[in-house]
């Protein structure tokens, strides 16, 4: 399928088959309706406004969805919404994913036959999703919050024992309309605590007033996307017996007898809150979307402002300048890649089942923490080839930065979810990629294989080193031995990343239709590879994967790939068919100004 919006040149075409593959029908729809103008940026607007306007956006998004359940239920179109959702309005993105992945995928992930699920389907009352807490963020498993069971009333009392146990930073305020929570609490029956469990949980009336014991007050405004962040707290709140969200990892009579397929409370809890991994996916989704859309804009606009071309008299566009367009081709390939490492990541997913599955969760984290920073530094350059128009809000660029922030902290931060799968994968029974074998003669740098022979190299090297650490004598206990590690840890996850969004470009490139699509999609290999190659070769060349001349070869190979890849900026940032600039940027980067002579 194609999606009709491109300019239709058979290249970019082509490319968008390999960014959206199947979906592309999915995508598409999700490109013509926040492409309305109904969703294009508005000036002036309080955070108040801008926080109620994304509500309204919501239940406009919710309106053109035939099944919401289904939806929830289908991770690539689950994800295909969030790609689009954040470029258009980063504060109904994030209520999107909360209310649809958080919420009623939770719903449906658990017991819910004969659970009226009509009000939050039809978004008469919008749901929230309460884990985190003050005093309890990456350690959720060790939440205060209790939910103890009634046998008298046959309910349960949901209760903040202490200040460190209010829920931090839900969207719990009254604006939106009527809301329900599912609260994240400690399953308390007859004074045993077996451990962390769901409860759904009123939280206003049809009026948007906060029920008896509810309390909630605002935070502080946040540099993320305009969200009601809140902190809330539960005063011995009754519930009834249905609030309790039930599985085969946990389940209570009325008469109050619990059995559980798990014997770990821990587990008990990552099977309560598994939508979070689906919501890992959803963030990297989100900063893919953004990731693309910045990198459009910067190359446009690169290619209609005019300026001098340097030390001759002429005119040139701003992307003729080397210093210019080779940080957006790095940028391109990185867009290029970190779409692909999504697609992986949720096939993965989507598929796992059995013992797959823990590696499937891995991998999302893995991802999630790779593309969500890859966005930023993306962005962060996207912005500065902007100049002063990049910091405008109405461009896109600066307010989405802003608004990634959050992603990378939601589902698990970044760093921290990286530090566990590091652990698991340096303690586990984790396989290194296999290093193919290549003659000495074919060691070029111009070799795909040869290079991803150096991706694979390049994540061997920290691996080894973290894996030493842990195992020297004098290493010491605990803390200390796990500090000493930490850091090639954190750079052995760093580079099976980069080697999986490589390896996944470099598949895109062997399977083209076409002689020039295989070349591009070949080139942004190149490039993304000899630019980790190129940061690391001292190391390389030391571990004998580099010879001196490779090293002295490296900024002329890199030279050369930016060159090849220069002429077909357009088309390649063509094919992510970003919106268009919907009347808000028309008058800055597409009129008028390409005509003048702008100094850079």
């Amino acid at each position: 399928m194609i999606i009709t919006q491109l300019a239709g040149s058979p290249v970019s075409v082509e490319l968008q088959h390999v960014l959206f593959g199947a979906d592309a029908g999915a995508h598409e729809q999700w490109m013509r309706l926040f492409n309305e103008d109904r969703f294009a940026f508005r000036e002036g607007l309080t955070h108040e406004e801008r926080t109620a306007l994304s509500y309204e956006r919501l239940r406009l998004v919710n309106a053109v969805i035939p099944d919401l359940c289904a939806l929830v239920a289908d991770p690539p179109a689950l994800t295909a919404v969030h790609e689009h959702a954040g470029v258009a309005d980063a504060g109904m993105a994030t209520i999107f994913s909360i209310h649809t992945n958080l919420f009623l995928g939770s719903l449906l992930d658990h017991d819910h036959t004969g659970r009226d699920l009509t009000p939050y389907v039809d978004l008469a009352r919008i749901g929230t999703f309460l884990c985190t807490e003050r005093g309890h963020g990456n350690d959720a498993a060790q939440l205060e919050t209790t939910a103890t069971f009634d046998q008298a009333s046959g309910g349960f009392v949901l209760h903040t024992p202490t200040a460190a146990a209010s829920k931090f930073m839900p969207n719990t305020s009254s604006v939106g309309g009527a809301k329900d929570a599912l609260v994240a609490a400690r399953l308390i029956v007859a004074g045993e605590d077996h451990g962390v469990f769901l409860f759904l949980t009123p939280l206003t009336d049809e009026a948007g007033r906060h029920l008896p014991g509810v309390h909630v007050s605002r935070l502080p405004q946040t540099a993320s996307s305009p969200v009601d962040h809140c902190e809330t707290r539960f005063d011995h709140v009754r519930l009834p017996f249905t609030a309790l969200l039930q599985g085969e990892h946990g389940r209570l009579t009325p008469e109050g007898r619990f059995s559980s397929t798990l014997q770990s409370p821990r587990t008990r809890f990552l099977r309560s809150i598994g939508r979070v991994t689906m919501g890992k996916l959803c963030m990297s989704a989100y900063s893919v979307g953004v990731m693309r859309h910045a990198v459009t804009v910067a190359v446009r606009h690169a290619h209609t402002r005019i300026t001098s071309a340097g030390m001759s008299r002429e005119r040139v566009p701003l992307f003729a300048h080397r210093s210019h367009h080779a940080p957006l081709l790095d940028a391109l390939a990185t867009s290029y890649a970190a779409t692909l490492l999504q697609r992986l990541a949720v096939q993965r997913w989507m598929r796992a089942s059995g013992a797959e599955r823990e590696d499937a969760d891995r991998l999302a984290a893995i991802a999630k923490g790779w593309i969500t920073w890859a966005a930023r530094d993306v962005m962060t350059v996207c912005r500065e080839r902007c100049g002063a128009h990049g910091l405008l809000l109405s461009t896109g660029i600066a307010y989405q930065a802003a608004a990634n922030e959050g992603a990378i902290t939601a589902e698990g931060d970044n760093l921290v979810i990286w530090i566990k799968a590091a652990g698991e994968m340096l303690l586990g029974g984790f396989v290194p990629a296999p290093v193919y074998e290549v003659p000495p003669e074919s060691r070029t740098l111009d070799n795909p294989l040869h290079l991803q022979n150096l991706m694979a190299d390049l994540e061997h090297i920290p691996r080894e080193r973290a894996r030493a650490r842990l195992r020297a004598r004098d290493a010491g206990r605990g803390m200390q031995r796990w500090n000493g590690a930490v850091e090639p840890a954190i750079q052995f996850i760093r580079a099976h990343a980069n080697r999986l969004a490589a390896q996944e470009l470099l598949k895109a490139s062997e399977h083209a239709g076409s002689p020039q699509v295989r070349q591009l999609l070949g080139d942004l290999h190149r490039l993304f590879v000899l630019r980790q190659v190129a940061a690391c070769s001292g190391e390389l060349m030391a571990d004998g994967r580099l010879t001196a001349d490779h090293v002295r070869q490296l900024p002329d190979e890199l030279d050369q790939v930016v060159a090849a890849l220069q002429p077909h900026a357009g088309i390649l940032a063509e094919a992510f068919a970003a919106p268009s600039d919907k009347g808000r940027t028309r008058s800055l980067f597409l009129h008028g100004e390409a005509a003048q002579a702008v100094p850079v």
